[in-house]
């Protein structure tokens, strides 16, 4: 896998998903308006604080960013907060209509 190709898409993707334009998530970062162009297109890479910064901004960790299985991590963390007040029938009944939506049986 290319790393480098991989997070400036992963980037790309986490920022249309909370649909914001590259020139307005650089600003609200408190960086030039094309800091978060020029890492999605592969001329530069944030710096390790830089990259924090990103995180926090889309609400996920870093471990979340990392984690190519879930390509909505913000949503799964809402989604896994939400079932967490279910009880144990109703998460049973959640599986079985997430198996259906997947095709797992």
């Amino acid at each position: 896998m290319d790393y480098l190709d991989w997070f400036s898409t992963r980037i790309t993707e986490l920022r249309m998903q909370k649909g914001i334009s590259a020139r307005d998530m650089s600003l609200s970062l408190g960086q030039s308006e094309s800091y978060i162009n020029k890492i999605e297109n592969k001329r530069t890479l944030p710096s390790m604080a830089g990259f924090i910064y990103i995180c926090e901004y889309f609400g996920i960790t870093p471990q979340d960013f990392f984690n190519i299985n879930s390509p909505a991590p913000k949503k799964l963390k809402e989604v896994v907060q939400e079932l967490e007040k279910l009880t144990d029938s109703q998460l049973g009944h959640v599986l079985l209509i997430v198996r259906d939506i997947i095709g797992n049986k």
